[in-house]
């Protein structure tokens, strides 16, 4: 597997408002912990369309993974273009240093925002131009991330596609392991 997208929930969808919410650490360590190995493996890219909540942390770990020296690079592949115009001003300056490091950044339609085709435009190319997807979501808990996991799972019915789901219970063990570690420490 060369090239991986990377999404899941917005972060207004898991009630996270502050960026010093616990659960960013562990949602960034449970991706972490599935893409190492992939990199190990040949993982080149990590392909996102820069949403706020999982997205954005899995930019700011690629960032944090290449200051570690680790081979890999991420793309930024937004619906339309300026998809942030909308978004309160400290959003848009969290935005900035991710597109700013991006080894990629590009919109698929080439327009501004027109409607909800944008979107389903976005996945198809998304999943289309990747081998894979490591998707944050939890069947008991439904929300945006649904849209593409069935998109890619009827994809993946026909091609080589694989599919990585990280649940609400693989993030409580992550956060039980934290926990443990610092109560160790």
């Amino acid at each position: 597997m060369k090239r991986l997208i990377v999404t899941g929930y917005k972060q207004h969808e898991l009630g996270i408002f502050d960026e010093k919410h616990p659960g960013i650490t562990y949602i960034k360590k449970a991706i972490e912990n599935q893409l190492l190995p992939l990199i190990d493996e040949g993982l080149e890219w990590v392909i996102i369309s820069g949403q706020l909540g999982v997205e954005i942390w899995t930019a700011e770990l690629i960032i944090d993974l290449k200051k570690r020296n680790f081979p890999i690079k991420y793309a930024v592949i937004t619906p339309f273009f300026d998809q942030e115009k909308r978004w309160n001003e400290h959003n848009q300056e969290k935005y900035q240093p991710i597109i700013a490091n991006a080894d990629f950044y590009t919109s698929v339609t080439k327009k501004p925002y027109e409607a909800p085709w944008q979107f389903i435009e976005k996945n198809k190319f998304l999943i289309r131009n990747a081998d894979g997807l490591l998707l944050i979501y939890d069947e008991e808990n439904e929300g945006s991330p649904k849209y593409i996991k069935e998109l890619a799972e009827h994809y993946a019915e026909k091609l080589d596609f694989e599919i990585f789901i990280i649940n609400g219970y693989d993030l409580q063990v992550i956060a039980e392991e934290e926990q443990a570690n610092q109560d160790f420490y």
